[in-house]
């Protein structure tokens, strides 16, 4: 920082010329929230040198952009997000995050995290930093999400987030799911937060819902930020007690429209109110955006786009401490910056990171790097042998009918219900019932060839045939299988195994569609184009066996999660979220 600024005074008194000047943009300024017209910027090397009329600055090498009807902003910050949901690499994923704007992502890899551990973490941030996009990681904080009700690939201890916190780029705790273990006064979760707090970093939050004291106990245990906060009254009262609310909208999650009106209606100071993706497709990706559609999103209801814009690029850079070099447009700041035709529209036509134009005329004009993930990383389903038909039918005693505990999906929530219902037995073998969308569900260890196999029934997916079956099982991510038939729910099951990982839809005995992720299970190693066709293709078979849910695949991605209320599936079998407890599928 010393050369740069060295290099900023040389410039500014006519010794040497800045390498880019940006002329005659409306510069949004989110330190003050406000537009100034006919304003120039100049860059230094990786810095932003001036802001204001550059004319004079400029020499015979400085690259001049033209910026007159284009408003000059700082580059978009996603302060939460898992690069995993996109089921892109990272750096594939950057490649689409950088066409819609975003220069800045603050990701936490928990998911890889619950399958290859620290190492599967080193490699993901690896490989970030090697980008144009900036890539921060938040080091996991809960693998697995909770250590009795679940069994993922790997253990993440205090002693590990203590190692993880030196990394460079490192720049706090991701998000703490196991709230309960927290206030509670788990000695893992309490020495993880008092080790990231020594290390005077940030500990992110994830706090779905709790009594008043809960809550206080959780942020004055030190965490402080929540993007799980899905209602107006939720976020008034997180916001009153000093938490940073982080508010989501990806491609399932959608939170914007009630949590926004904290600010449209309730009129709060939004300094200390960020937003985020959490969870975004490829598809949401191409058709909508990143960060760029959250700040839409906020803008169409009712926020002024200025403060839309604070919320996604120096509010995130305040939240993080990194203010003095991200999130703004001022002088000695890396220049992070992106052009915009339209404010409400928010599309990047040029973007640049550390001074660099990386994104023309919304074309990538750099060369991205390359990064080849080692033979363990693409290894990661090992069952103990192929399965069958037979290991899916959920036998009982009970003759002629049997009242169960389920899941039942909510459209577009990360949440789910409690589902009872009485299903009738065929020889032995409870059966589905179709017309109360009441289907097979099973979660099986893919990590330790254990042979574990959990089974349940599942309401809401809609589904009239065949099966479909993810290794993306948040958060330990062991294979999920859902469906009717038997037999298409092994072929699900063992295609999965045979490639590597990924999601799969059969039916009658053939593949409808597959989306193959050898890395870790969780990501492909295709380009964007290439990923983006398969998940239509998938998202079209998830249709032609009658689900017509939106984002069908990440809701079934999330009834494997035992930290969302209320109702969901592990390894070891059902988990009731109220309890933290393993509860019998037949009731007794």
């Amino acid at each position: 920082m010393s050369e740069a600024r060295s290099s900023i005074r040389k410039v500014l008194m006519g010794e040497e010329s800045p390498s880019i000047v940006i002329k005659n943009g409306t510069l949004i300024n989110v330190m003050t929230r406000e537009m100034q017209p006919d304003t120039d910027v100049a860059i230094v090397d990786d810095r932003i040198a001036f802001v204001g009329n550059a004319t004079e600055l400029i020499g015979e090498n400085t690259k001049v952009i033209d910026a007159e009807g284009k408003f000059i902003a700082p580059g978009l910050m996603d302060g939460h997000m898992h690069v995993e949901s996109t089921m892109l690499s990272v750096t594939e994923f950057a490649n689409a995050a950088l066409l819609k704007g975003t220069t800045s992502v603050f990701m936490d890899p928990h998911e890889i995290a619950n399958v290859l551990g620290a190492e599967g973490v080193r490699l993901m941030h690896e490989e970030g930093r090697q980008l144009p996009l900036k890539v921060f990681t938040t080091f996991p904080s809960c693998v697995p999400a909770t250590s009795d009700l679940e069994d993922a690939g790997a253990v993440l201890d205090v002693n590990d987030i203590e190692a993880g916190l030196e990394w460079d780029g490192v720049v706090g705790l991701g998000e703490v799911m196991n709230f309960p273990g927290v206030v509670y006064d788990d000695p893992k979760m309490i020495g993880e937060i008092e080790a990231t707090i020594r290390a005077r970093k940030t500990v992110t939050g994830h706090f779905p819902e709790g009594s008043d004291k809960m809550l206080q106990s959780y942020i004055a245990s030190g965490v402080d930020s929540c993007h799980e906060t899905i209602s107006r009254e939720q976020g008034l009262e997180k916001a009153r007690l000093g938490m940073h609310i982080m508010i989501r909208e990806g491609s399932a999650w959608h939170d914007v429209k009630e949590v926004i009106k904290i600010i449209t209606e309730d009129g709060i100071d939004p300094t200390n109110v960020s937003l985020v993706t959490d969870d975004v497709y490829p598809q949401t990706l191409v058709d909508k955006g990143q960060l760029n559609h959250v700040i839409r999103r906020a803008i169409e209801e009712g926020v002024d786009p200025l403060t839309a814009i604070q919320m996604g690029t120096i509010n995130v850079a305040r939240y993080f401490h990194m203010d003095k070099e991200l999130g703004s447009i001022t002088p000695g700041k890396i220049a992070d910056i992106i052009l915009l035709e339209d404010l409400e529209k928010v599309e990047a036509k040029t973007v640049i990171t550390n001074g660099e134009v990386v994104v023309h005329n919304k074309k990538i004009v750099i060369h991205m790097p390359k990064y080849n993930y080692p033979q363990f990383a693409l290894e990661t389903v090992k069952l103990k042998r192929p399965l069958t038909a037979g290991d899916f039918l959920f036998t009982t005693s009970v003759d002629n009918t049997v009242d169960i505990n389920g899941i039942k999906v909510i459209e577009n929530s990360a949440r789910t219900e409690k589902m009872t219902a009485t299903l009738h037995v065929a020889d032995g073998v409870i059966q589905p019932d179709l017309e109360k969308d009441i289907i097979r569900l099973a979660c099986i260890d893919r990590h330790h060839r254990s042979g574990q196999i959990s089974l349940a029934f599942a309401q809401g997916f809609q589904i009239k045939t065949g099966a479909v079956a993810s290794t993306v099982a948040h958060d330990s991510h062991n294979l999920l299988v859902m469906g009717i038939n038997p037999e298409d729910m092994s072929i699900a099951a063992n295609t999965l195994a045979e490639s590597g990982g990924g999601m799969v839809v059969v039916n009658n005995g053939k593949v409808l569609a597959k989306v193959p992720m050898p890395i870790a299970g969780l990501m492909s190693d295709q380009p964007l184009e290439t990923v983006v066709k398969q998940v239509q293709q998938l998202e079209k078979a998830w249709q032609e066996i009658g689900c017509t849910l939106h984002a069908p695949f990440m809701t079934f991605s999330l009834i494997a999660l035992p930290v969302i209320p209320e109702v969901r599936i592990s390894n070891r079998g059902l988990v009731d979220v109220t309890t933290f407890e393993l509860i019998d599928v037949v009731k007794g």
